[in-house]
């Protein structure tokens, strides 16, 4: 199994017994609720696997967006770990050839880094200013209630409701507020630390001023940068399926929508901008259906021998 996953689900253990010690048990459900609960979720598949309920889905990201997104998220990957053979003296001596190809590299893909959004942009100008309006915008008691609620909500989600949110929620904007500050600082410092070697000479109080800057702000990057992971890969429970958003074909089901961002998405749905699932994602969704249909079931015997 992955490290990061690995490290992902021992977290949500110790956010499992945490709950546990905090809210107590959750009641075990009985016969009768578990028949109910099956009953419904038989309305939404029949035995041939088709929907009585349509499935739609709500397009939220276009392609230019899902390229520019995981050019930048690949490059922060080999970023962080050519960074490492550039600031981190021992190890590059004790590799000299791979610390040579890795500070090419990290030069070579810095620029893409840098380069990328700065071409998203002026190829869609309309859309770069929709995308600053998203997250300069004067926050609403439901975004200041959001952030009031979002720790306990991340330790205990079935017992913290959460208000509506717009299409970036208020928690969005600070986090992702935060990596897109300390990217912009990390390609200043960066820039400054190459050019002022090669094309320039820069005194070497700022260069040191321009390297403390790099590694602080890389840090945060890197804190933010986790938690952006655990929610957008969908990680965290209530999340799952968010990959899809910018790894896959940008929608998301109707369901999600109202439920992650219930202002945007009903709107959305008031102006027309939904359409049916297609068939590979409806035989993934039955998939996953089947094996909740399956625990029920299980739980039912359970609950069937206990009486």
């Amino acid at each position: 199994m992955n490290p990061i996953k690995k490290l992902f689900g021992f977290m949500d253990k110790i956010i499992v017994i945490t709950v546990k010690l905090l809210c107590g048990d959750h009641p075990e459900p009985n016969k009768e609720e578990l028949k109910q609960q099956e009953k419904c979720l038989d309305k939404f598949t029949n035995t041939k696997g088709e929907h009585e309920f349509p499935v739609r889905v709500i397009p939220r990201h276009s392609l230019q967006t899902r390229i520019t997104h995981g050019v930048v998220a690949v490059s922060c990957l080999w970023l962080m770990v050519s960074g490492v053979f550039v600031f981190v003296p021992p190890i590059a001596a004790a590799f000299p050839q791979v610390a040579q190809v890795m500070r090419m590299s990290h030069r070579l893909v810095g620029a893409i880094f840098i380069i990328c959004p700065i071409v998203s942009a002026l190829l869609a100008p309309k859309g770069f200013k929709l995308f600053c309006e998203k997250y300069f915008v004067k926050w609403t008691p439901e975004d200041i209630e959001f952030m009031k609620k979002f720790v306990f909500y991340m330790i205990g989600p079935k017992t913290v409701h959460m208000p509506d949110q717009d299409e970036v929620k208020s928690g969005q904007r600070f986090a992702d507020g935060a990596m897109v500050l300390s990217s912009i600082f990390i390609a200043v410092s960066g820039l400054v630390l190459w050019l002022g070697t090669s094309v320039f000479r820069t005194p070497a109080e700022a260069q040191m001023i321009m390297r403390i800057c790099h590694d602080i702000c890389f840090v945060m990057f890197i804190i933010f940068g986790i938690a952006h992971i655990y929610l957008g890969a969908g990680i965290f429970q209530p999340y799952k399926g968010t990959a899809r958003l910018m790894w896959g074909d940008g929608k998301v089901p109707e369901s999600d929508g109202l439920y992650h961002w219930g202002f945007w998405a009903r709107e959305e749905i008031e102006h027309g901008n939904v359409e049916n699932e297609d068939a590979k994602h409806l035989a993934k969704r039955n998939k996953h259906l089947a094996k909740v249909k399956a625990k029920m079931q299980a739980k039912q015997a359970k609950a069937a021998k206990a009486e």
